[in-house]
């Protein structure tokens, strides 16, 4: 599907990437992985054609498109949800418009026999073929069902796009991204703008998409659900695993021990042969075995270990001051924008060393939550109390966006800095990987990762007892994302916690508050504690549509015989279509085979000349692609039963 040759990549004399060779295969689920900066995001932007190479070539199969997502989308939207996300149907439009118009012309010609009307009504089914292949029937019903997924709710569709977040924006490019089908999707951080519900559901349709899939997230657990390869870019080379994220880190480990051994085993070797040589260089009787020894250490291959980049940030949190044992309280708390209620009647109660997590969808107020905390937002009604010598150590979602980016590193941190720190700025820096030079860079040229790393190195400056973070692990790398699990794992404060990373909460809350529908529930435990639980809630949920009550109200279920009997028939009737399927699959197999082993020969005038000449072979290849077609439509009829 695609393959790349030879690409290399330089930036101001330094090589993102070196004379790079892979191939992606039609059906590859690929993970891109590396530290901040490694090119993952420029080689997807080379791979979608908005960014060329300094040398080498990409070559994808004639007729593949790709769709692109990008880490951050600025736009200017004067459409609706609606009407924005049905811009993604260019060719299903395309086509209604000229069915439309082809039947118009035939109702109003009355020249049946004639050749050209003939021609307009074999025009016409062609037309109505693809409009039905490709979903033109189902347009606004997938439309519909992909939104709910990412998280709009039916009343959103209407509202103007500029109403909305980038974030959500964000949500609709990709919207339009799972609409269009592509052969292959290229995203770049996906997961940052969704929260853990849309996580789930994107999960469940990439792990079924049938085209080609690559992306870059820092995700470990998305990473895991979605895909089957793993490419890791370090030092300008890549490395390939045929594995998920987990078992590419375990291969990955494996390799470099096993490199590591036979580089040892070698250098023992060469150790021996040199002494030799050099005992016996002078020796008339060895002089055979010495020149023996000399030439085979000149055609050894020598084994070099492949280099890691083990640089990371390192860092802990300030020792918290004491503080009372009631953090935070709110009595009957009212949030909002003007007219716009986002949390009604909130009783919350955090205490001190208290870990909690707040999850829920985007816009169910988390992130109100804390600005009231913080004192950014005033009730509307109740109130907000911060316990006795409380002190805050924030980190908006925003963070990493509202550093000045006229400043350099170090003015953005000496401008905060006081007291007995000022002397540390550049040591602080220097364990969040910024060198010497780096620090003298303005904050508009670093990269999202080195923007959110100088964030998070503000909040060492001053102690605090009461750590809020939102959002913060958006653009850190894996590493980096490690590092700051395990300050907080270490920290002795208090905590509020808001982010969508599942494999990042594991472990680091004692508590869940799940914000929805105007309030919050709390859940005991950590994130997947919360999971498990939400999974059994929606179980009982659907349990009790099925219970009805007696004459004496007792619960009774009204699973019967009739019951048993449809479910059986259901059953019976889903394994029927699912064999249709397999076998419909597997004739649409064999064909593409024929197909290639035809353009293969079409490709090779020289070998094949004589049945090129008489047509033969494109009046076979013409009959192959036409009982392809045939079977996919099959397919689609059986497969959307």
């Amino acid at each position: 599907m695609i393959a790349i040759n030879n690409l290399s990549v330089n930036f101001t004399g330094d090589y993102l990437f070196k004379n790079v060779s892979f191939v992606v295969g039609d059906h590859d689920r690929i993970g891109l992985v590396g530290k901040n900066g490694a090119g993952k995001s420029t080689l997807l932007k080379i791979l979608h054609r908005i960014q060329a190479p300094e040398s080498g070539e990409i070559t994808v199969t004639a007729g593949h498109r790709t769709g692109y997502l990008p880490q951050e989308l600025h736009g200017q939207y004067d459409t609706t949800i609606w009407d924005e996300t049905l811009t993604a149907f260019v060719e299903q439009r395309e086509l209604e418009s000229r069915i439309h118009r082809i039947t118009q012309e035939l109702s109003d010609r009355t020249d049946y026999e004639s050749e050209q009307y003939a021609h307009l009504a074999q025009q016409l089914s062609d037309l109505n073929d693809r409009f039905h292949q490709i979903g033109g029937t189902t347009m606004e019903g997938d439309a519909e069902k992909v939104l709910i997924g990412l998280g709009f709710r039916k009343k959103d569709f209407t509202r103007p796009m500029k109403e909305f977040s980038n974030g959500w924006q964000m949500r609709v490019s990709l919207a339009k991204i799972l609409l269009q089908q592509p052969e292959i999707i290229l995203l770049d951080e996906p997961t940052n703008h969704l929260d853990i519900e849309s996580i789930q559901w994107l999960e469940d349709y990439l792990a079924n998409y049938s085209g080609a899939l690559i992306l870059v997230s820092h995700d470990r657990a998305f990473l895991d659900r979605v895909t089957n390869r793993t490419i890791e870019i370090t030092f300008g080379n890549i490395q390939d695993y045929k594995c998920s994220y987990s078992e590419y880190v375990q291969q990955r480990l494996e390799r470099i021990e096993a490199q590591q051994n036979a580089y040892e085993n070698q250098q023992k070797e060469i150790a021996q042969i040199e002494k030799f040589i050099e005992r016996f260089r002078y020796k008339a009787t060895k002089a055979k075995q010495v020149q023996s020894r000399i030439k085979l250490l000149d055609k050894m291959e020598k084994i070099e270990v492949d280099d890691i980049d083990n640089s990371h940030i390192s860092f802990r949190f300030p020792p918290a001051p004491h503080s009372g044992r009631v953090t935070v309280e709110t009595e009957h708390l009212t949030l909002g924008y003007g007219e716009l209620e986002v949390l009604k009647d909130i009783d919350f109660h955090l205490e001190r060393g208290e870990k909690i997590a707040f999850v829920g969808r985007n816009g169910e107020g988390k992130s109100t939550m804390v600005k009231a905390i913080v004192g950014e937002l005033a009730p509307q009604k109740g109130t907000v109390k911060l316990g006795h010598q409380v002190v805050i150590g924030y980190y908006a979602q925003n963070q990493a966006l509202m550093l000045n980016p006229n400043k350099t590193v170090f003015e953005t941190i000496d401008e905060v800095a006081v007291g007995d720190i000022r002397p540390k700025i550049r040591t602080i820096l220097g364990s969040f990987l910024f060198s010497t030079e780096d620090t003298e860079k303005r904050v508009s040229v670093l990269s999202g990762g080195e923007k959110s790393r100088l964030a998070l190195a503000k909040l060492l400056l001053s102690p605090f007892n009461l750590l809020i973070l939102d959002e913060p692990t958006n653009h850190l790398d894996m590493q980096s994302k490690d590092v700051l699990k395990n300050a907080l794992l270490q920290y002795e404060g208090s905590m509020i916690l808001v982010s969508h990373d599942r494999d990042f909460l594991q472990g680091l809350s004692s508590k869940v508050v799940e914000f929805r529908d105007h309030g919050i529930k709390t859940y005991l435990g950590d994130v997947y504690d919360f999971l498990e639980k939400k999974k059994i809630d929606s179980f009982q949920a659907l349990q009790m549509r099925n219970t009805v009550q007696d004459e004496s109200g007792k619960v009774k279920n009204i699973s019967n015989k009739a019951q048993y009997e449809q479910k059986k028939a259901q059953d019976a009737a889903e394994r029927k279509r699912n064999n249709q399927v397999k076998k419909l699959e597997a004739e649409l197999e064999e064909l593409n085979k024929k197909k290639a082993e035809l353009e293969a020969q079409l490709a090779q005038p020289e070998l094949y000349a004589e049945q090129i000449a008489s047509g033969e072979l494109y009046r076979e290849y013409q009959q192959i692609q036409k009982q392809i077609e045939d079977t996919e439509w099959k397919w689609l009829e059986v497969a959307d039963n």
